[in-house]
């Protein structure tokens, strides 16, 4: 028997059911707050591909290295003394390819990631040379010296000299692994070829 006013309906424990929790819908199931969104995953994949081809895009387009000679004046059009000077100027040096004439300029190309070598004749006198520049005097075999005057240096990559006692002007660009044996065979070439000239401090 039971007493007047008792109610003996089975209770649920509280929390039971998903509707008493009202986050209960926001819960993930089955592990499945792990996945990623489809657009997620597309955008992630995305970013390192254009990253890849932004890569190719700026090496395709990127100039080619340019030398401080490259910027020097002309005198004039290219003669027939310029013409033999890069004609006789040797075919090679160690550690560069094979000669390449275009125009007023001869070019060695580097052989690893150092700049090309380049010979440029007819070249106009450099506004900075004086009297009290320092001239550097190279000596070929059995032949007089050549005086180079040092207009551009480059930390880490090399440095550009012209040949002043000399006609026409002769710039040369010696990259900085190069060493001294291509500048002392082109001084020879021009000591062969070019009439010498007085120093001309403008």
């Amino acid at each position: 028997m039971t007493s007047a006013g008792s109610d003996d309906t089975p209770q649920s424990p509280v929390g039971d059911d998903p509707g008493d929790d009202p986050t209960a819908e926001d819960t993930p199931r089955y592990g499945g707050g792990g996945r990623l969104s489809p657009a997620l995953v597309a955008t992630l994949v995305a970013i390192p591909v254009m990253v890849i081809a932004g890569f190719i895009v700026f090496a395709a387009l990127r100039p080619d290295p340019v030398t401080p000679i490259e910027s020097y004046d002309a005198a004039g059009p290219v003669s027939a003394e310029c013409t033999r000077l890069l004609d006789e100027a040797p075919d090679t040096f160690e550690g560069f390819g094979t000669k390449e004439v275009s125009g007023d300029r001869a070019t060695w190309p580097a052989t690893d990631s150092g700049d090309d070598m380049t010979l440029r004749c007819g070249v106009t006198r450099p506004a900075e040379l004086s009297p009290t520049s320092n001239l550097q005097e190279i000596h070929a075999a059995d032949q007089a010296g050549v005086q180079w005057f040092i207009t551009d240096t480059v930390a880490g990559s090399g440095q550009a000299y012209v040949c002043v006692d000399h006609r026409p002007y002769v710039a040369m660009w010696i990259p900085a692994n190069a060493g001294n044996g291509p500048i002392t065979d082109i001084s020879g070439v021009i000591d062969r070829t070019l009439e010498r000239g007085p120093l001309d401090f403008g």
